[in-house]
């Protein structure tokens, strides 16, 4: 009996140490207008589609409409946005970084109901929404993390190289940045809690302080709540990118945008 507890203790710990894996589950049509970041909600899954350059302010960035299961529902489902990138959803409204402003869409209609101008802003990036209603949106040109309230965005961090992926977790906010990810409380005070060697455009917690990160490049990582990083996936010689992910905490899977190659590809997380 006395082996007994050594034992468990030796089981829990190589639990700990598991390697997880991706499983590919399935590929939506290479029709996608240049995907940059999944948003997931129980409905299915948003998509900001960029449809023309990066960064540029020409009219022609859409939201499209993809179900659980891989098929594109609406490619077009909002319309008139730049180059839409990260969003986040609170109270029946789809919030959506575009270059220089937050654009608010109606979830029920697809419709663009007003926009938020972020002053300064040049690269609007990743937007995260706390349990508040808070909205937090990174400009990854000028290395900021605005914050917005009542639909009046204020600075809230500076000198962030890179700045990228945001997740509002509890009164908590995680930041990707060039080398780093961070973790930051109200103090507004980031401690890094890994590094990287590219900088990192997705998170999304996974369970038990667990995080999957990914970096626009091709790389996935798993981080571990002791800081240790997974790699997951590496799709750099396809040269496929993994940009800004979602995730569906219920059945574990993990939503990459592909972005040149058109794509959204949908991956179980074990």
């Amino acid at each position: 009996m006395k082996a007994l507890p050594i034992f468990l203790a030796m089981l829990m710990a190589a639990k700990a140490q598991a390697q997880h894996t991706l499983e590919k589950i399935w590929e939506t049509d290479t029709t996608l207008a240049i995907p940059e970041s999944v948003l997931y909600d129980k409905g299915g899954l948003y998509v900001s589609l960029i449809d023309g350059q990066p960064w540029g302010v020409d009219g022609k960035g859409e939201i499209a409409k993809v179900d659980k299961n891989g098929k594109i529902i609406n490619a077009v489902w909002a319309t008139g946005l730049n180059a839409p990138k990260g969003m986040g959803l609170w109270d029946k409204k789809l919030f959506v970084a575009d270059v220089s402003e937050v654009v608010v869409i109606s979830v029920a209609t697809g419709k663009i109901e007003s926009k938020i101008p972020v002053e300064g802003a040049t690269g609007l990036n990743d937007i995260t929404i706390d349990n508040k209603g808070t909205v937090y949106v990174s400009d990854s040109q000028l290395g900021k993390i605005y914050r917005i309230k009542n639909g009046k965005a204020e600075l809230y961090l500076s000198d962030l190289k890179g700045v990228n992926g945001l997740k509002a977790v509890g009164n908590e906010l995680y930041i990707l940045t060039a080398s780093d990810i961070f973790k930051s409380g109200p103090d507004k005070k980031p401690v890094s809690i890994a590094k990287m060697e590219i900088g990192g455009d997705g998170i999304e917690p996974v369970g038990n302080g667990d995080y999957v990160v990914s970096c626009w490049v091709g790389l996935i990582y798993y981080l571990g709540k002791d800081g240790k990083m997974q790699t997951l996936l590496d799709t750099r010689e396809q040269k496929k990118s993994t940009a800004d992910i979602g995730y569906d905490p219920e059945l574990r899977i993990v939503y990459v945008p592909t972005f040149f190659k058109k794509s959204v590809v949908a991956y179980k997380l074990k």
